[in-house]
Parts: C-alpha cells; sequence; structure tokens
C-alpha cells in the first residue's frame, strides 16, 4: 500500500484529493496538512511515501518544506509530488532543486494523479520532457551561486555521460538500453552509479544536475 499525504491551505482540495486517492485500492491518505509546517511534522510522523505538496501555503510555504523533509535523514525517503496551477512557475523549478521527485498540475486528470503517485512512489521521475525542457531553460539561465559546475561531472566516465544525457531528455532505461545498445539491467546500473556519484537523491535530481552542469541544454545537447 502506498502511503499518501495531501499538504494544501484549501480544505475543499485536500478533500477532494482524500476521495480520489483514498478511491484507489493500492494507495491511502495518512494525514493532511494545511500549511508546510504540518507537512514537516507529519511527515515525520507518518512517513510517507509520497507527499502531495501545494507551493503556495501560508507559514511555511511548500519549497520551504519540501526543502526541510527532503534534506533530514529522517524523511529522506519520503517522495514529494508538487502540486502547482501552472506548469511554467519559477517554484516549481525551485522545488526540484530541493527535491522534489516532480510535479503535476492541479487539473490533470485523475487517473494520470494517481498513476503519477505510483511513478514517484517507485522512485522515478515524473517529469515530461517537453515541460522539464520549458522550465528548466526559462530559469536554468539566472545567475545562481548554488549552481553546481561544469566539472561535478569529471568523476563520471564516458558512458555515464551518455547515460546522463538520456535521462535527461526524460529516456526511461529501457530506452536507455536500446538506444545504447546495453541491457536493461546494464542501463539501471549505469543510473545507480549516477544517482551514487552525483548524491542524486533521485532520477529528477540528476536531471536538474545535467542542466545546471550544462551537459544538456534546451535545445541539445
Amino acid at each position: 500500500m502506498i502511503r499518501v499525504l495531501v499538504a494544501d491551505d484549501q480544505a475543499l482540495v485536500r478533500g477532494g484529493f482524500r476521495v480520489l486517492v483514498d478511491s484507489a485500492p493500492d494507495l491511502e491518505v495518512v494525514g493532511e496538512a494545511g500549511d508546510g509546517t504540518e507537512a514537516v511534522a507529519l511527515a515525520r510522523k507518518q512517513r510517507p511515501d509520497v507527499i502531495l505538496m501545494d507551493i503556495r501555503m501560508p507559514h511555511l510555504d511548500g519549497l520551504e518544506a519540501t526543502r526541510v523533509i527532503c534534506g533530514a535523514e529522517e524523511t529522506g525517503d519520503v517522495r514529494v509530488l508538487i502540486l502547482t496551477t501552472f506548469d511554467l512557475d519559477e517554484y516549481v523549478y525551485a522545488a526540484l532543486r530541493a527535491g522534489a521527485s516532480g510535479f503535476l498540475l492541479k487539473d490533470t486528470p485523475p487517473n494520470d494523479l494517481l498513476a503519477g503517485i505510483r511513478v514517484v512512489a517507485a522512485g522515478d521521475a515524473l517529469l515530461a520532457p517537453s515541460v522539464t525542457r520549458q522550465l528548466i531553460s526559462e530559469f536554468v539561465r539566472r545567475p545562481d551561486s548554488d549552481r553546481p559546475a561544469p566539472t561535478t561531472l569529471d568523476v563520471l566516465t564516458a558512458r555515464e555521460r551518455e547515460v546522463l544525457t538520456l535521462v535527461a531528455r526524460g529516456w526511461s532505461n529501457a530506452e536507455i538500453a536500446e538506444r545504447l545498445y546495453l541491457s536493461p539491467a546494464t542501463a539501471k546500473t549505469h543510473v545507480g552509479r549516477l544517482l551514487t556519484k552525483l548524491q542524486a537523491r533521485d532520477r529528477t535530481q540528476l536531471v536538474v544536475i545535467a542542466y545546471e552542469t550544462g551537459l544538456v541544454t534546451p535545445s541539445g545537447p
């Protein structure tokens, strides 16, 4: 059973998500939070598999809550799925950098939302390649002293760079294996090594690193 926490400052929205999530046989809502502070507290208490996190909430917004939850050892395994009204929301990109595993629009069809929860719970990224390219191209150009330097990738082999490039394009392990003439198991191993070497918590973080270091650009590589 996948355990879900819903964090949104609107009670009607939380209630709607609860009904939807609880309607799935493999999902259950284990708590509701009306702001980021409650979300952090419930994440520590309930240890959900996935948090549906709104960005704009009082007291502590979803961005800061995501940073706290993803950065703490006790809640490091909790996956955060950002829910937003706009697909090009600057806070979404900041949330991805903070450790969120993906994002969905609030008007996403119900079945797609449930599928998204399952994808994130499995440890995969939930980022449509087209939206990812738009999102990162919009904000990666902004000056940021915290952005990793291109030398961050010096620890990678040539093959690992190839794999990272394809991950950033949104390719699955199976697609990467086919493109590079590898077995699916070998492709998965390469992705695992990328996560370890780059100290990334999931594929979403690999995507961000690939763009921020310049390995992949919105129009290329």
